[in-house]
Protein backbone atom coordinates (compact mmCIF):
# COMPACT_ATOMS: atom_id res chain seq x y z
CA UNK A 1 0.00 0.00 0.00
CA UNK A 2 1.32 3.45 -0.88
CA UNK A 3 1.17 6.04 1.90
CA UNK A 4 0.76 9.38 0.16
CA UNK A 5 1.80 11.29 3.25
CA UNK A 6 5.33 9.94 2.68
CA UNK A 7 5.40 11.36 -0.85
CA UNK A 8 6.42 15.00 -1.03
CA UNK A 9 4.11 17.30 -2.97
CA UNK A 10 6.72 18.02 -5.63
CA UNK A 11 7.70 17.03 -9.14
CA UNK A 12 10.54 15.43 -11.07
CA UNK A 13 11.88 17.46 -13.93
CA UNK A 14 12.66 15.67 -17.20
CA UNK A 15 13.78 16.66 -20.68
CA UNK A 16 13.93 15.48 -24.28
CA UNK A 17 16.71 13.24 -25.57
CA UNK A 18 17.65 11.12 -28.58
CA UNK A 19 17.78 7.37 -28.15
CA UNK A 20 18.62 4.18 -30.02
CA UNK A 21 17.46 0.71 -29.05
CA UNK A 22 20.06 -1.89 -30.02
CA UNK A 23 19.58 -5.64 -29.95
CA UNK A 24 22.91 -7.28 -29.15
CA UNK A 25 23.52 -11.03 -29.41
CA UNK A 26 26.44 -13.31 -28.58
CA UNK A 27 27.34 -16.99 -28.56
CA UNK A 28 27.32 -17.28 -24.76
CA UNK A 29 25.67 -15.52 -21.86
CA UNK A 30 28.91 -14.47 -20.16
CA UNK A 31 30.09 -12.57 -23.24
CA UNK A 32 26.65 -11.05 -23.76
CA UNK A 33 26.45 -9.77 -20.19
CA UNK A 34 29.99 -8.39 -20.36
CA UNK A 35 29.23 -6.53 -23.60
CA UNK A 36 26.02 -5.10 -22.14
CA UNK A 37 27.73 -4.06 -18.92
CA UNK A 38 30.77 -2.48 -20.56
CA UNK A 39 28.79 -0.61 -23.22
CA UNK A 40 26.43 0.97 -20.69
CA UNK A 41 28.82 1.33 -17.77
CA UNK A 42 29.47 5.07 -17.72
CA UNK A 43 26.44 7.35 -17.65
CA UNK A 44 27.64 10.65 -19.00
CA UNK A 45 24.91 12.93 -20.37
CA UNK A 46 25.89 15.35 -17.60
CA UNK A 47 29.27 15.84 -19.32
CA UNK A 48 27.77 16.06 -22.80
CA UNK A 49 28.37 12.49 -23.96
CA UNK A 50 25.99 9.48 -23.89
CA UNK A 51 24.43 7.19 -21.33
CA UNK A 52 22.88 3.77 -21.64
CA UNK A 53 21.28 0.88 -19.87
CA UNK A 54 19.78 -2.56 -20.19
CA UNK A 55 16.10 -2.60 -21.08
CA UNK A 56 15.55 -6.36 -21.16
CA UNK A 57 17.15 -9.74 -21.81
CA UNK A 58 15.98 -11.93 -24.68
CA UNK A 59 15.83 -15.68 -25.28
CA UNK A 60 17.09 -17.42 -28.41
CA UNK A 61 13.63 -17.38 -30.03
CA UNK A 62 13.38 -13.59 -29.69
CA UNK A 63 16.47 -12.61 -31.72
CA UNK A 64 17.23 -12.52 -35.46
CA UNK A 65 20.12 -15.00 -35.26
CA UNK A 66 18.56 -17.31 -32.65
CA UNK A 67 21.11 -16.56 -29.96
CA UNK A 68 20.58 -15.06 -26.53
CA UNK A 69 20.28 -11.31 -26.69
CA UNK A 70 19.73 -8.07 -24.85
CA UNK A 71 17.99 -4.80 -25.68
CA UNK A 72 20.21 -1.83 -24.83
CA UNK A 73 19.17 1.79 -24.94
CA UNK A 74 21.68 4.56 -25.63
CA UNK A 75 20.82 8.21 -25.13
CA UNK A 76 22.18 11.53 -26.31
CA UNK A 77 21.26 15.05 -25.35
CA UNK A 78 19.49 17.61 -27.54
CA UNK A 79 20.77 21.16 -27.80
CA UNK A 80 17.55 23.08 -28.35
CA UNK A 81 19.52 26.10 -29.55
CA UNK A 82 20.87 24.21 -32.57
CA UNK A 83 19.32 22.20 -35.42
CA UNK A 84 18.42 18.66 -34.37
CA UNK A 85 20.81 17.29 -37.01
CA UNK A 86 23.78 18.60 -35.00
CA UNK A 87 22.68 16.76 -31.86
CA UNK A 88 22.06 13.61 -33.89
CA UNK A 89 25.53 13.73 -35.42
CA UNK A 90 27.15 14.16 -32.02
CA UNK A 91 25.10 11.25 -30.70
CA UNK A 92 26.12 9.07 -33.66
CA UNK A 93 29.80 9.70 -32.92
CA UNK A 94 29.43 8.92 -29.22
CA UNK A 95 27.34 5.82 -29.93
CA UNK A 96 30.01 4.52 -32.31
CA UNK A 97 32.58 4.65 -29.50
CA UNK A 98 30.39 2.42 -27.33
CA UNK A 99 29.85 -0.08 -30.14
CA UNK A 100 33.48 -0.20 -31.27
CA UNK A 101 35.15 -0.25 -27.88
CA UNK A 102 32.71 -2.35 -25.84
CA UNK A 103 30.75 -4.64 -28.20
CA UNK A 104 32.77 -5.21 -31.39
CA UNK A 105 35.78 -6.31 -29.31
CA UNK A 106 33.79 -9.10 -27.61
CA UNK A 107 34.00 -12.46 -29.46
CA UNK A 108 31.13 -13.41 -31.79
CA UNK A 109 28.86 -10.45 -31.04
CA UNK A 110 26.31 -8.89 -33.38
CA UNK A 111 24.22 -5.71 -33.28
CA UNK A 112 20.73 -5.24 -34.75
CA UNK A 113 18.31 -2.32 -34.87
CA UNK A 114 15.44 -2.52 -32.37
CA UNK A 115 14.07 1.02 -32.61
CA UNK A 116 10.28 1.33 -32.79
CA UNK A 117 8.80 4.11 -34.95
CA UNK A 118 12.18 5.65 -35.79
CA UNK A 119 12.22 9.27 -36.88
CA UNK A 120 15.58 8.81 -38.60
CA UNK A 121 18.42 6.38 -39.29
CA UNK A 122 22.11 6.34 -38.43
CA UNK A 123 24.39 4.78 -41.07
CA UNK A 124 26.92 2.62 -39.22
CA UNK A 125 29.29 2.27 -42.15
CA UNK A 126 31.30 5.45 -41.60
CA UNK A 127 32.17 5.02 -37.93
CA UNK A 128 31.78 1.27 -37.29
CA UNK A 129 31.86 -0.53 -40.65
CA UNK A 130 35.14 1.08 -41.63
CA UNK A 131 36.81 -0.64 -38.71
CA UNK A 132 37.33 -3.25 -41.46
CA UNK A 133 39.81 -0.79 -43.07
CA UNK A 134 38.00 -0.98 -46.40
CA UNK A 135 37.71 -4.78 -46.43
CA UNK A 136 34.22 -4.75 -44.84
CA UNK A 137 31.27 -5.81 -46.94
CA UNK A 138 27.48 -5.68 -46.93
CA UNK A 139 25.15 -8.63 -47.37
CA UNK A 140 21.62 -9.71 -46.55
CA UNK A 141 21.46 -11.80 -43.39
CA UNK A 142 18.41 -12.55 -41.24
CA UNK A 143 16.33 -10.44 -43.63
CA UNK A 144 18.40 -7.36 -42.79
CA UNK A 145 21.16 -5.32 -44.43
CA UNK A 146 24.24 -6.32 -42.46
CA UNK A 147 27.75 -4.89 -42.46
CA UNK A 148 30.29 -7.67 -41.92
CA UNK A 149 33.45 -6.26 -40.36
CA UNK A 150 36.44 -8.61 -40.77
CA UNK A 151 38.31 -8.90 -37.47
CA UNK A 152 40.86 -11.37 -36.11
CA UNK A 153 38.19 -13.50 -34.44
CA UNK A 154 35.82 -13.56 -37.42
CA UNK A 155 33.66 -11.55 -37.73
CA UNK A 156 31.64 -8.68 -36.26
CA UNK A 157 28.16 -8.08 -37.70
CA UNK A 158 26.11 -4.91 -37.38
CA UNK A 159 22.91 -3.84 -39.08
CA UNK A 160 23.82 -0.98 -41.37
CA UNK A 161 21.06 1.43 -40.36
CA UNK A 162 20.12 1.96 -36.72
CA UNK A 163 16.94 3.91 -36.03
CA UNK A 164 16.72 6.76 -33.57
CA UNK A 165 13.83 8.58 -31.92
CA UNK A 166 13.10 11.22 -29.31
CA UNK A 167 12.26 10.20 -25.77
CA UNK A 168 12.19 11.40 -22.16
CA UNK A 169 15.33 11.64 -20.05
CA UNK A 170 16.15 12.49 -16.48
CA UNK A 171 12.92 11.53 -14.71
CA UNK A 172 13.79 10.54 -11.17
CA UNK A 173 12.79 9.99 -7.60
CA UNK A 174 14.67 10.13 -4.33
CA UNK A 175 13.96 7.74 -1.46
CA UNK A 176 15.10 9.05 1.89
CA UNK A 177 16.38 6.31 4.17
CA UNK A 178 17.21 5.81 7.81
CA UNK A 179 19.61 2.91 7.20
CA UNK A 180 22.27 1.79 4.75
CA UNK A 181 20.41 -1.50 4.40
CA UNK A 182 17.30 0.32 3.17
CA UNK A 183 19.34 2.10 0.48
CA UNK A 184 20.29 -1.19 -1.13
CA UNK A 185 17.30 -3.42 -0.40
CA UNK A 186 14.62 -0.88 -1.28
CA UNK A 187 16.63 0.23 -4.31
CA UNK A 188 16.96 -3.30 -5.64
CA UNK A 189 13.23 -3.90 -5.26
CA UNK A 190 12.52 -0.68 -7.14
CA UNK A 191 14.86 -1.66 -9.97
CA UNK A 192 13.19 -5.09 -10.22
CA UNK A 193 9.80 -3.44 -10.59
CA UNK A 194 11.01 -0.83 -13.07
CA UNK A 195 12.73 -3.45 -15.22
CA UNK A 196 9.32 -5.00 -15.93
CA UNK A 197 8.14 -1.82 -17.66
CA UNK A 198 8.59 -1.89 -21.43
CA UNK A 199 10.73 0.85 -22.94
CA UNK A 200 12.60 2.25 -19.93
CA UNK A 201 16.09 2.05 -18.46
CA UNK A 202 17.73 3.16 -15.20
CA UNK A 203 21.16 4.32 -16.41
CA UNK A 204 22.59 4.98 -12.93
CA UNK A 205 20.65 2.18 -11.14
CA UNK A 206 20.96 3.07 -7.42
CA UNK A 207 22.65 6.46 -7.63
CA UNK A 208 24.39 7.97 -4.62
CA UNK A 209 25.08 11.42 -6.06
CA UNK A 210 22.20 13.65 -7.05
CA UNK A 211 23.40 16.85 -8.69
CA UNK A 212 22.30 20.42 -9.30
CA UNK A 213 22.67 22.65 -12.36
CA UNK A 214 24.46 25.48 -10.54
CA UNK A 215 28.12 24.91 -9.73
CA UNK A 216 31.20 26.70 -8.45
CA UNK A 217 33.31 24.55 -10.75
CA UNK A 218 31.83 24.68 -14.30
CA UNK A 219 34.65 22.63 -15.81
CA UNK A 220 33.42 19.65 -13.78
CA UNK A 221 29.80 19.98 -14.82
CA UNK A 222 26.97 19.42 -12.30
CA UNK A 223 28.22 19.10 -8.74
CA UNK A 224 26.71 17.75 -5.54
CA UNK A 225 23.23 18.85 -4.49
CA UNK A 226 24.65 20.07 -1.17
CA UNK A 227 21.40 20.91 0.70
CA UNK A 228 20.50 17.21 0.49
CA UNK A 229 23.84 15.81 1.69
CA UNK A 230 23.30 14.27 5.14
CA UNK A 231 26.96 14.75 6.10
CA UNK A 232 26.55 18.53 5.62
CA UNK A 233 23.41 18.88 7.76
CA UNK A 234 25.14 20.32 10.82
CA UNK A 235 27.49 22.48 8.76
CA UNK A 236 24.70 23.99 6.66
CA UNK A 237 22.25 24.57 9.48
CA UNK A 238 19.01 26.10 8.19
CA UNK A 239 20.14 25.70 4.58
CA UNK A 240 20.05 21.90 4.90
CA UNK A 241 16.95 20.20 3.48
CA UNK A 242 17.66 16.77 4.95
CA UNK A 243 14.66 15.66 7.07
CA UNK A 244 15.09 14.54 10.65
CA UNK A 245 16.13 10.88 10.90
CA UNK A 246 17.27 10.66 7.26
CA UNK A 247 20.86 9.50 6.79
CA UNK A 248 20.90 8.56 3.10
CA UNK A 249 19.18 10.02 0.01
CA UNK A 250 19.72 7.78 -3.04
CA UNK A 251 18.24 8.61 -6.43
CA UNK A 252 16.89 6.46 -9.26
CA UNK A 253 16.97 8.10 -12.69
CA UNK A 254 14.68 6.85 -15.48
CA UNK A 255 14.89 7.36 -19.25
CA UNK A 256 12.11 6.06 -21.47
CA UNK A 257 10.67 5.95 -24.94
CA UNK A 258 7.49 7.79 -23.88
CA UNK A 259 6.20 9.94 -21.05
CA UNK A 260 3.64 7.25 -20.22
CA UNK A 261 6.33 4.57 -19.84
CA UNK A 262 8.45 6.85 -17.66
CA UNK A 263 5.52 7.71 -15.39
CA UNK A 264 4.61 4.06 -14.93
CA UNK A 265 8.23 3.22 -14.10
CA UNK A 266 8.31 5.99 -11.52
CA UNK A 267 5.03 4.80 -10.02
CA UNK A 268 6.10 1.18 -9.54
CA UNK A 269 9.52 2.24 -8.29
CA UNK A 270 8.10 4.58 -5.67
CA UNK A 271 5.56 1.99 -4.61
CA UNK A 272 8.38 -0.52 -4.12
CA UNK A 273 10.57 1.66 -1.91
CA UNK A 274 7.64 2.75 0.26
CA UNK A 275 7.10 -0.87 1.26
CA UNK A 276 10.20 -0.51 3.49
CA UNK A 277 9.75 0.92 6.99
CA UNK A 278 13.17 2.57 6.93
CA UNK A 279 12.25 4.66 3.89
CA UNK A 280 11.04 7.86 5.52
CA UNK A 281 10.01 9.93 2.51
CA UNK A 282 10.06 10.07 -1.29
CA UNK A 283 10.94 13.21 -3.18
CA UNK A 284 12.47 14.11 -6.56
CA UNK A 285 15.02 16.32 -8.21
CA UNK A 286 13.71 19.43 -9.86
CA UNK A 287 15.43 22.64 -10.78
CA UNK A 288 12.66 25.22 -11.07
CA UNK A 289 12.27 24.62 -14.78
CA UNK A 290 15.96 25.12 -15.60
CA UNK A 291 16.56 21.54 -16.73
CA UNK A 292 13.63 20.39 -18.85
CA UNK A 293 10.08 21.06 -19.96
CA UNK A 294 8.46 17.98 -18.38
CA UNK A 295 7.17 18.20 -14.81
CA UNK A 296 6.06 14.85 -13.39
CA UNK A 297 4.20 15.41 -10.14
CA UNK A 298 4.77 12.52 -7.76
CA UNK A 299 1.38 12.43 -6.04
CA UNK A 300 -0.42 12.51 -9.39
CA UNK A 301 1.22 9.18 -10.28
CA UNK A 302 -1.12 7.55 -7.76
Amino acid sequence: MVFKEKIEDTFAEAFDGIYCRLLVTADDEETLRKAASDATATPSIVIGRTEGGVEKWLSENETPDNRKGVILQFWGGIDEKKPLEESVKKFEIELSYRIRQDILVKPFTAVFDACVEAIGKLDMMERVGHCGDGYEWIEKRYGREIIVVPIMVPDFQIERYLGYNRGIMGANFWYMCKTKRAVMEAGRKALEAINKIEGVITPFEICSAGSKPETKFPWIGPTTNHPYCPSLKERLGAESKVPEGVNFIPEIVINGVSLEAVKEAMRVGIESVLAFDDVVRVSAGNYRGKLGKYKIYLRELF
